[in-house]
C-alpha cells in the first residue's frame, strides 16, 4: 500500500524526504517486511478498501506526522492545505494522533512553498510579527518581519527574467524604506545558523522597523 512520502511525492505535495518508498501495513501483515524502503504498521484512520493498492492522502498526513521531523511534516500538512486536497473539518472530526492533532492545529494554507513553512517554523521563537505573502507595491514578497524588513526565499525558477524583476523590485523596496534579504534553498536547509545571524542582525539594528 503506497502510502506516506511516496503517496505525498505523487499528489505533488512539498517533501523533503530522501529515504525511499514509503509503505503502509496492517499490523499483522507479516510479508511487508520484504518492502525496500520504510514500512508503517498501522491501522488506518481512514478506511480503505484492501483491494486499492493506493492509500488515501488523509491517512498519508497522518503517518507523516508520525515519521518525519515537526518542520517537514508541516511544510506536506500546509502543502496540502494550499493544494485544497483534504478537508481541514473533517480532519478535525478524527480521532487523530497527538503529533498529527498538532500539525492540524498549527497548519496554515497561506505558504506558498514548504521552503515558506520551514522558514516561518525556525523563527517563530523570535516573539516578532511574521507576515506571510505580502503584496507591496504591486508584487508579492514572501515575509515581512515586523514592518519594515522583507525576506524573500528563491527558488530554482528565479532565474533569467524572473531575476531581473526580483532585483528591479528589490531595487524599490529597498528605494522606499524596506531593508531586503534574499535566501537561497541551499541557505535555508543546509546553512540555517548563518541565515538566522543575518535576520538577527538586521533586526538588532531596528531595520524591521519603520522608524
Amino acid at each position: 500500500m503506497l502510502s506516506c512520502i511516496t503517496l505525498a511525492a505523487r499528489r505533488g505535495l512539498w517533501v523533503s524526504s530522501a529515504d525511499g518508498v514509503h509503505v503502509a501495513a496492517p499490523p499483522a501483515s507479516g510479508h511487508a517486511g520484504a518492502v525496500q524502503g520504510v514500512v508503517h504498521w498501522s491501522k488506518p484512520l481512514f478506511l480503505r478498501d484492501p483491494e486499492v493498492l493506493e492509500d488515501s492522502i488523509e491517512n498519508a498526513l497522518v503517518l507523516i506526522a508520525r515519521c518525519q521531523p515537526y518542520e517537514d511534516a508541516l511544510a506536506t500538512w500546509e502543502s496540502a492545505l494550499r493544494m485544497r486536497v483534504v478537508d481541514p473539518d473533517a480532519l478535525a472530526r478524527v480521532r487523530l494522533p497527538p503529533a498529527a492533532r498538532r500539525l492540524l492545529a498549527d497548519a496554515t494554507p497561506f505558504a506558498d512553498a514548504g521552503t515558506e513553512t520551514i522558514f516561518r517554523t525556525r523563527l517563530a521563537w523570535l516573539r516578532l510579527p511574521i507576515t506571510p505573502q505580502v503584496w507591496l507595491f504591486c508584487h508579492r514578497v514572501d515575509f515581512v518581519i515586523g514592518e519594515r524588513l522583507v525576506i524573500q526565499i528563491d527558488g530554482g525558477h528565479h532565474v533569467g527574467v524572473q531575476r531581473s524583476r526580483d532585483i528591479a523590485h528589490d531595487t524599490e523596496l529597498m528605494l522606499r524604506g524596506y531593508h531586503v534579504i534574499r535566501i537561497g534553498y541551499d541557505q535555508l536547509m543546509n546553512q540555517w545558523a548563518s541565515v538566522q545571524a543575518q535576520i538577527l542582525a538586521a533586526v538588532a539594528q531596528r531595520l524591521h522597523l519603520a522608524s
